[in-house]
């Protein structure tokens, strides 16, 4: 069994769905030694989130923003949490909805996505900042 792991940070994104696939198979070149495995990719943050999904048509991904937006809006009167501004609570809650990481299987060191999926950053803030990731492949 291999076991690798890196860190890496992204660069800041503007708000809303990013395909960030590229990003994570260039962090861990590894996943190439792996010819049956699991590859774990973990957000470290609160306010921003991972899923896959739809990786040709941009307007999917702006359509995810726009319906996150209308079922989640920061003109919600009952948060309590309005400390860093009113897009903070409605990230935390986007980001708990979406999770914290994916896991997709890597199969002949490649990930085993289908023909249409990518791996999204869900970025929820105005101004999240650079966003780090934990990406682990284990397998044989």
């Amino acid at each position: 069994m291999k076991f690798f792991q890196k860190q890496t940070t992204l660069r800041p994104y503007a708000r809303g769905f990013h395909l960030i696939t590229g990003e994570v198979e260039s962090s861990i070149p590894e996943i190439r030694e792996i010819q049956t495995g699991t590859l774990q990719v973990f957000i470290q943050h609160t306010s921003a989130g991972l899923t896959i999904n739809e990786n040709a048509d941009p307007t999917v991904r702006k359509d995810f923003e726009t319906f996150i937006n209308d079922m989640i809006p920061e003109s919600y009167p009952r948060f309590i949490h309005t400390y860093e501004g009113p897009d903070d609570m409605p990230a935390h809650i986007k980001s708990s909805l979406f999770g914290c990481s994916v896991s997709i299987p890597i199969s002949g060191g490649k990930l085993a996505l289908g023909t249409w999926q990518g791996i999204y950053l869900g970025e929820f803030r105005d101004h999240g900042g650079s966003r780090k990731l934990v990406i682990t492949a284990m397998g044989k």
